[in-house]
């Protein structure tokens, strides 16, 4: 049975405006963090280009990707991606995995290489091997760092431990200070397969209403992209491990960016929606499930995903104007928790891959995942409202025990309150006037003697 969308009180409509409003970036920390890494991949691109021990990598190419470039990114610019295109001077060939749905394959030469890609294949000498590549990438991206200087004063670059599961190669920016982590960047290797999309997504995305039938022909003429990614399960065989994941992140962020219904949707002075504003809402609930309900499975592509199926089906501008956020959001997050409760979110471009199938969303998981989503409603989403952390060197003391009065028997009667209260006045007017008449005589005195 469908959620239907609660009532909108008064408070969380307040709630939510705030909330959409703090979780933009300010200028001067775009600024910022745009400086520091388009020169850290400026220097990387020509260090790469000059290597001389792998010149396969002398050719990368950069398509940048991720919320920050699809302009998405909340509360700070902490977080960018990378995607490294690697340059392949034969024709490559695809096959799927079956159990995958069209999610995960094995990338192959039309024939046998003598260029440099020959370093990376298989025994088979035509299988590209998913880790050669990213194990070459992260050496080099090493001892690209310990040769790289960041400005004085603004931290310095650590490269994080190999995630096997990951495409990427992450650097983080620390404070030299403490350590803390200031930003990290994803690196990723891609191959480019010109030739076509495979089956499973060949139909394009589901954008007809939305975009129209011209923008989905012109995103299937696009190239598609494979990255180093193997699936996240156990027992994997010899060619699970060298497999691609497809990647559409170049296309997923043209959505993003041209997303209206019109094609001058947010665009310099025209009329604007409250798109975005919502995925940022949905995004920053993701980061505190995760934090609270120790959801490791949940990220955001599970929020984007259902974002893009939810405007190819409420696709018209007018459902998007900046007065109903508040309605936007809450029937955006309806649609996400059906999908949860059904277990059922399908991929947008690969449509018969489910990101909710137990064998990539444990069901345990997904059964915490419905219950804190539920919780949330219920309770007014308190993930949504900002906790204010204390005033540093503030440590406040803790509060004092409540210490049990023994109980006295009622001897005291108002009577002997009253006549208590007129001694202690008497007392203190004695004491007023006696005073002043010691003053008076003091004063004469003196008079008297001059």
């Amino acid at each position: 049975m469908a959620l239907d969308i609660p009532s909108i009180t008064p408070e969380l409509d307040r709630l939510i405006r705030q909330r959409g409003r703090d979780l933009r970036l300010r200028q001067v920390d775009k600024q910022q963090a745009a400086r520091l890494v388009n020169k850290l991949k400026t220097d990387l691109l020509k260090f790469l280009k000059d290597n001389q021990e792998q010149p396969f990598f002398r050719d990368v190419s950069p398509i940048t990707t991720g919320s920050y470039f699809e302009l998405v990114k909340i509360i700070k610019p902490n977080e960018f991606d990378i995607m490294l295109k690697l340059q392949t001077s034969s024709r490559l060939t695809w096959k799927a995995l079956e159990k995958y749905n069209g999610a995960f394959y094995t990338v192959s030469l039309q024939r046998p290489a003598r260029s440099e890609i020959r370093h990376f294949l298989l025994e088979d000498e035509r299988t590209i091997s998913s880790s050669k590549i990213m194990k070459e990438m992260h050496n080099l991206v090493q001892r690209f760092i310990k040769s790289y200087q960041v400005p004085a004063g603004e931290g310095r670059w650590v490269v994080h431990r190999r995630q096997i599961n990951s495409p990427a190669v992450t650097l983080g920016l620390v404070n030299e200070d403490d350590g803390t982590e200031i930003m990290s960047v994803d690196i990723v290797p891609a191959l480019e397969v010109p030739q076509g999309w495979p089956e499973a997504a060949r139909a394009g995305p589901d954008v007809d209403k939305w975009l129209g039938k011209n923008t989905r022909r012109k995103f299937v003429a696009q190239p598609v992209y494979f990255v180093p990614k193997r699936p996240k399960q156990r027992n994997l065989s010899d060619v699970e491990k060298e497999s691609w994941r497809i990647s559409f992140s170049h296309i997923e962020k043209e959505m993003l960016r041209f997303h209206g219904n019109r094609r001058t949707c947010c665009e310099r002075n025209e009329i604007r929606c409250c798109r975005k504003e919502c995925l940022r809402l949905l995004k920053c609930l993701f980061e505190g499930l995760k934090e609270r309900y120790k959801l490791e499975h949940l990220c955001s592509y599970h929020g984007k995903t259902a974002f893009f199926h939810n405007l190819s089906v409420r696709c018209e501008d007018s459902l998007w104007t900046p007065g109903q956020l508040s309605h936007c959001f809450m029937r955006l997050l309806c649609d996400f928790e059906n999908s949860a409760n059904k277990a059922l979110l399908p991929h947008f471009f690969v449509r018969n891959y489910n990101l909710f199938s137990p064998s990539v969303f444990p069901k345990r998981s997904l059964m915490v995942l419905t219950s804190a989503l539920k919780e949330q409603r219920e309770e007014g989403f308190p993930l949504l409202q900002v906790r204010r952390p204390p005033a540093i060197g503030y440590n406040p003391a803790p509060p004092a025990q409540p210490q049990e009065v023994p109980e006295e028997p009622n001897t005291v009667t108002p009577k002997n309150d009253t006549v208590t209260s007129q001694h202690s006045s008497f007392t203190f007017t004695y004491v007023t006037v006696a005073c002043i008449m010691l003053f008076m005589a003091v004063g004469c005195a003196l008079y008297v003697k001059i």
